[in-house]
């Protein structure tokens, strides 16, 4: 459902009071929210004003286990060492994707009230399961190749390119804008 705030206070409202009120899946004690959208839509942004607004919720980011080679197809081991410890109510930990370089480092979540699970392919079908709510943060591509290749410099735009067409296909496949709880337009610029 697509709603258009004013201020990114509203839309932080919006999100927390619908998320407080619905309860985790079956056997979970962990509300995770899942905020998605393409690359450069404003996620990690939105993400961190959210964990403000649920009192410091923990970021899980999907680029923990993404790669430049790997955009998508990382998923079933998010669900092994992230998803399904945290369903357990188990301290979910794992090594972090190195992204070019040779420290990968490790993570840990802890299972707490809120999750907030930020990046591209986080409300994917195969994660529903896990999730209490998701967010779809739509921006049109002009827009996030630029603030990309703000972030990652000019010599990334192959990889943005490579980047974007497999992204463009999980969106074409799995329609996350049509199955999200929240969409909201990334290009608004209230949170970045």
């Amino acid at each position: 459902m697509a709603v258009e705030h004013e201020t990114l206070a509203a839309m932080l409202g919006t999100v927390g009071d619908a998320v407080r009120v619905r309860r985790p899946p079956d056997g979970m004690q962990t509300r995770v929210i899942a905020v998605d959208g393409l690359g450069g839509a404003g996620k990690s942004s939105f993400a961190a004003h959210l964990s403000v607004s649920l009192g410091g919720a923990e970021i899980a980011h999907t680029d923990d286990f993404a790669s430049w080679d790997n955009p998508t197809e990382w998923w079933p081991e998010l669900i092994e060492h992230l998803l399904v410890p945290l369903s357990r109510n188990r301290v979910a930990r794992f090594e972090r994707s190195p992204w070019g370089s040779d420290d990968r480092g490790w993570a840990e979540v802890r299972p707490a009230e809120f999750v907030i699970l930020e990046g591209v392919t986080s409300s994917r079908a195969a994660f529903r399961p896990f999730l209490t709510y998701s967010v779809w943060i739509e921006t049109p591509s002009e827009l996030r190749l630029r603030r990309g290749l703000e972030r990652d410099g000019d010599e990334a735009l192959g990889q943005w390119e490579s980047w974007m067409a497999e992204e463009e296909r999980y969106a074409a496949a799995e329609r996350p804008d049509a199955n999200a709880d929240l969409v909201v337009r990334g290009d608004r610029d209230l949170w970045t």
